[in-house]
């Protein structure tokens, strides 16, 4: 029977058919975890008891043949009685481990690392994907404060890391930038002086496109290195830092040029051939043009916002023509769906919304008023999505009769593009991060079983979102990475957007450090900058910086002429007691109007519960308990996956205590 050893994690050992052995207890593992660092020579018995304790007991040379006897009962349970073990020798002084080269999971990682050296990209990446695979944690986890164990786990952990720079660079090399980006973004947060790291982040956003965000790469890790090691930055990121600003030819991508210029040349004959096939006054522009902009919506940037103005004037022109049907498949093609609540130009929702009601009337008048169910849902879902926000409650009934008409059809793409607009609207009251989450599952399924990236994108957001409502932050995690990998396949580059915030939540809710979770909070802005998302970009930094230093005991953040945008009523009254202005203080919160239905709701109502606190304020206090009261096993905040103000718990207890 072939007995495997891993010790890339916790240790543990495997039979032949893959189960896990019982190796008893503590002690018994750590006689077998310093045999696997001995590498088959002979540890003698006079040093396992010391590696053992600390101060030995009388006994302890009976208790170590104790535990190897163990050993071997459970690592060969069918050997015959008084014949020589075969794994776990006795040899002189002391025993040994005779285990195969491949026996253990970290001899077999050192072999595949050495082996890629001379591989191409093409066969390493594979192999080096396979053997970081059988990484389960921190090298002989529970033995981190070991003496015997602690050079082995220093070897071990520079070499994982090498492998990972090592398959980041064989990705780079197949031009594969875009899908490293999210791994290397990680890889240099969780090892910030590795200049490595933050090379190949770097080139890899570079070759991605994000010129900007290399650049601001480089200048971070040139920040950390100084500050807080006193040293600049090696040769290497220099040269990086200097090829990047003169764009030097070399750092382009490497993706073979007839690729690009196939492309190009595709899209240059198609457009050609449109405008000498169709009409220059022809309908068919309209819906084309509609199309066109839905994808050049998620792209981001400037993108989004042509976008949007753009959307604009081709619903009004098809409303100009007095076709009905034609304005309702012009509004209806562009599903693109929304993750934030907050739009980012409520006027041009508004002359959406209205659109979409007039175009709904005129369907309903028409000569054909029963055969246009579809086009009817789609409209219902658009107005659906651009009232976001609203109070009035006619979004909501828009969703629900999108959502039965799209089921009633077994429409999957209509459905999908009605669950986004029944998401938008689910903020009527607080505490519904279950329910997100339940709409979010549904899109994840639908949409993969019927290839609806975009939508497929949307149901990760929303979970990862609704599961920080929940803590669940391991699920969280699972679904930011699905979003991310999604996103790199399928050129959505707005994600890594929602996914920096969350970690920077993450980091905040999970007791990182105040001022690790203020610098992921200040880069998750930085990325805000330029993506054409103003709705989410006015006053968030603030805010969530206002909100950390609360749940920490700390003052407002000194955020000089801030904008604090949208959330500046709700930190008015805070920011004021900071400056013992209790009078002013007061009659803010007085004039504080009702939170918005929006991700936010629970931390607008938190900060008001805070400062009605400091004020005695009871009329506010019994407000913000009424409100909050659906969301007590929530974390305030955290289902807009950017920021949090702790449990809804802990804010309900203290005004529970308040009132008396």
């Amino acid at each position: 029977m072939a007995i495997a050893f891993g010790v890339l994690g916790p240790v543990t050992a495997w039979d032949g058919a893959g189960g896990a052995i019982d190796l008893k207890g503590p002690r018994h593992r750590a006689v077998l975890a310093r045999l696997i660092v001995a590498r088959g020579r002979v540890v003698p018995v006079t040093r396992l008891i010391d590696d053992l304790w600390d101060e030995p007991p009388a006994g302890a040379t009976g208790a170590v043949r104790t535990f190897v006897a163990a050993l071997r009962r459970a690592l060969e349970p069918d050997r015959p009685p008084r014949t020589p073990a075969r794994l776990l020798v006795t040899d002189g002084p002391g025993y040994a481990l005779r285990a195969g080269a491949d026996a253990v999971d970290a001899w077999r990682f050192g072999h595949a690392v050495a082996a890629t050296a001379d591989l191409s990209p093409e066969d390493g990446l594979g192999r080096l994907e396979e053997a970081l695979g059988w990484w389960r944690g921190p090298a002989y986890a529970e033995f981190a404060d070991q003496d015997w164990a602690r050079a082995e786990r220093s070897r071990l952990a520079e070499l994982r890391l090498h492998a990972v720079e090592r398959h980041a660079e064989m990705r780079l090399a197949l031009g594969r930038a875009a899908e490293a980006v999210p791994d290397l973004d990680a890889h240099a947060a969780g090892h910030p002086w590795r200049e490595e790291a933050w090379r190949l982040l770097a080139l890899a956003l570079y070759r991605s496109g994000r010129q900007g965000d290399a650049l601001a790469v480089l200048r971070r890790a040139r920040a950390l290195l100084v500050d807080e090691l006193g040293v600049d930055p090696g040769p290497r990121l220099r040269r990086l830092e200097t090829d990047m600003l003169r764009q030097a030819d070399h750092l382009d991508p490497a993706v073979p040029g007839s690729v690009r210029d196939a492309a190009e040349r595709v899209w240059a004959q198609a457009t050609a051939a449109y405008d000498r096939a169709v009409a220059s006054g022809a309908r068919a522009r309209l819906e084309s043009t509609a199309g066109l902009l839905r994808d050049l919506a998620v792209t981001g940037g400037g993108g989004l916002r042509a976008a949007r103005e753009h959307r604009v004037a081709a619903v009004e022109a098809a409303e100009e023509l007095g076709d009905a049907e034609l304005t309702a498949r012009v509004i209806g093609a562009f599903d693109v769906p929304a993750i934030w609540t907050r739009s980012d130009d409520p006027g041009q929702a508004a002359r959406i919304v209205a659109a979409a009601g007039r175009t709904l009337t005129a369907l309903a008048t028409g000569h054909d008023a029963t055969g246009h169910e579809a086009a009817r849902a789609r409209l219902l879902a658009t107005i659906a999505l651009e009232s976001r926000g609203d109070r009035s409650g006619h979004g909501l009934r828009a969703a629900r009769q999108a959502e039965e008409i799209a089921r009633r059809l077994n429409d999957p793409a209509l459905l999908a593009f009605a669950l986004s607009g029944l998401f938008m609207q689910t903020f009527h009251r607080t505490g519904l991060a279950a329910r997100r989450d339940e709409i979010g599952a549904e899109l994840v399924d639908l949409s993969a079983r019927h290839s609806l990236v975009t939508f497929e994108v949307l149901g990760h957001l929303i979970r990862m979102q609704a599961r920080s409502a929940l803590a669940d932050f391991p699920a969280a995690d699972a679904h930011a990475a699905a979003a991310e990998r999604l996103a790199v396949r399928h050129e959505r580059p707005l994600v890594d957007v929602f996914t920096a915030w969350y970690r920077a939540l993450r980091v905040d809710a999970t007791g990182g450090v105040p001022e690790e979770a203020e610098a992921a909070y200040r880069d998750a802005a930085a990325r805000l900058d330029g993506a054409g998302m103003p709705g989410m970009e006015r006053g968030l930094l603030p805010l969530a910086l206002l909100c950390l230093r609360l749940r920490h005991g700390q003052p407002p953040p000194d955020v000089g002429h801030a904008d604090w945008g949208p959330y500046a009523p709700w930190a008015r009254p805070l920011v004021l007691l900071a400056r013992d202005r209790r009078a002013e203080a007061a009659a803010a919160l007085r004039a504080l109007p009702e939170p918005p239905h929006d991700l936010l709701t629970e931390a607008l109502w938190c900060l008001a519960a805070r400062a009605a606190l400091a004020l005695g304020d009871r009329t506010t206090m019994e407000r913000a308990h009424a409100a909050l009261l659906p969301a007590a096993g929530e974390l305030a905040g955290a289902g807009s996956g950017v920021l949090t103000l702790g449990p809804v718990a802990a804010h309900l207890d203290d005004l529970v205590a308040a009132l008396g």
